[in-house]
């Protein structure tokens, strides 16, 4: 399975897999320009701007009225004010298994959310093509009850270290500072708890990419 990695962190997130399938879309239009007219389908997690630029929703939508966006309900508000047609959005619901056809060389592509920990709605997703899984979490505090056992590949966040946050935590008690990593714990995913989930659920052949893995930001 083809991915690549156009943007992660809170400067803007997106992955292509396969050149036709966008998860995410908080990047600027020009960082697309290479899958701009590939792209067929567009899985949205969550309203952060990092995650729905809506300048970019927009002129995506306009250049390419035929894709489809994917997510939960609550961004099929935003998505009709970006001007996306309301029958070109597909309303997803947690732990159910969509069927989108044979999209791509006619490898069947399925896509199944999945609730994440957050201070807004968000969706994770499993992207299955063909017999080939992948698995995408960003901006969670828990992967709790969560299985994906034997993907060929894990993109997961590792938002920060524990020893990170509770120096941190301790540097801004310390001068007199509001800590507000203490809410990180709660929204964001720790490489220790992403490591634990990787090692629970990766086979032989699995491969693992840490996103949201800059030493200099944790939000």
């Amino acid at each position: 399975m083809r991915y690549e990695i156009i943007g992660t962190g809170s400067r803007g997130n997106a992955v292509v897999i396969e050149n036709y399938i966008l998860i995410d879309c908080g990047v600027a239009l020009t960082r697309l320009k290479k899958h701009l007219y590939e792209v067929k389908l567009v899985l949205l997690t969550h309203a952060h701007q990092d995650h729905f630029r809506r300048s970019t929703v927009a002129a995506l939508s306009s250049a390419r009225p035929t894709v489809r966006f994917a997510a939960g309900e609550w961004l099929v508000q935003s998505l009709v004010e970006c001007g996306v047609s309301k029958s070109n959005i597909d309303v997803l619901q947690g732990g159910c298994l969509y069927n989108f056809g044979a999209v791509m060389n006619g490898a069947p592509l399925r896509i199944e959310p999945f609730g994440l920990v957050h201070d807004v709605p968000n969706f994770g997703y499993k992207v299955y093509i063909g017999a080939k899984k992948l698995i995408y979490a960003t901006d969670t505090g828990s992967l709790d009850g969560i299985e994906a056992k034997d993907f060929d590949i894990y993109m997961i966040e590792a938002n920060h270290t524990e020893s990170e946050l509770t120096g941190r935590i301790a540097e801004k008690l310390k001068s007199g500072e509001y800590p507000y990593e203490r809410n990180v714990r709660e929204n964001h995913l720790s490489k220790e708890k992403a490591d634990e989930f990787i090692y629970n659920n990766i086979g032989q052949n699995g491969v693992y990419i840490y996103l949201h893995t800059n030493k200099n930001e944790i939000f």
